[in-house]
């Protein structure tokens, strides 16, 4: 993708000692950056990104330093008060620090968080929202999060807690009629399943989704009763989203249409 000319009319207005802008990467395909995002790359000094962002998106900060800071398979490169003193840090010594964050920030990614501490030792912030993976994955698998006569509302769910169990929240949206969207849940699998087998609902449709939107994107549908076996056999693991809920039979309506009508699929 050719990198947009930079342009001073969008160029962040500096105040000293620094700033601080918080990109949402979106969820892995590399066109769904949005244009704001870009912008801010460019203007970069500084940018810290994290494990779920594909560094081919650093080339839109062909300038900044480039900085990991993600963590995987459990290890840190960093800790997050480390990434805290890092963003002011080089804030106030180089200017302009990007921070680079799959998905949407404000989702489940800690940005409120940085963007607070950064505030309080007197640096300017600016929030550029990302696509969200609790949406945009099922999406592009063709799971709509809500559908006339189907779900009329959605969950959005932390599967792991910053204490490493299973959100509570899990229990109670297992007891609605809402479509659910679990993140981080994949070692909560078990426990999942449980949940919503005891709210007697062993047949509702589940989705799991691996590395949504990327090229080694796998994905595995099944029911509550069967999903645990759907995923040994695809052997699926994080990253991945799971859905719950009548919605996801609407990928499977899709592709029986477009198998009667012979359609071949498109893709972008």
């Amino acid at each position: 993708m050719e990198i947009l000319k930079k342009s001073n009319t969008h160029t962040p207005r500096r105040r000293a000692p620094g700033l601080l802008t918080l990109i949402g990467a979106g969820p892995g395909d590399l066109e769904l950056i949005t244009l704001k995002a870009v912008k801010a790359l460019q203007d970069a000094d500084v940018v810290l990104y994290d494990a779920l962002v594909d560094p081919d998106l650093l080339q839109y900060a062909p300038n900044a330093e480039h900085i990991f800071v993600g963590k995987r398979r459990g290890c840190y490169s960093y800790q997050q008060e480390q990434i805290n003193e890092l963003i002011v840090a080089r804030a106030k010594s180089h200017g302009h620090v990007v921070r680079l964050k799959g998905g949407d920030p404000f989702v489940f990614g800690r940005g409120a968080e940085e963007m607070e501490y950064a505030a309080e030792h007197g640096l300017d912030t600016v929030m550029v929202p990302g696509i969200s993976s609790c949406l945009s994955v099922p999406a592009m698998q063709q799971v709509p999060v809500t559908k006339r006569g189907a779900a009329e509302s959605f969950w959005v769910i932390t599967g792991t807690t910053k204490e490493h169990k299973l959100s509570n929240d899990v229990k109670l949206a297992a007891k609605s009629s809402a479509t659910v969207v679990i993140l981080m849940g994949m070692s909560k699998l078990s426990q999942i399943v449980a949940l919503f087998k005891k709210e007697g609902k062993s047949e509702t449709p589940v989705a799991i989704i691996q590395n949504g939107t990327r090229e080694n994107e796998k994905v595995g549908t099944g029911t509550i009763a069967s999903i645990e076996r759907e995923v040994e056999m695809q052997q699926l693991a994080n990253p991945a989203i799971i859905i719950i809920g009548e919605v996801v039979r609407h990928r499977e309506r899709i592709q029986s249409i477009k198998r009667e009508y012979k359609v071949v699929s498109t893709e972008y």
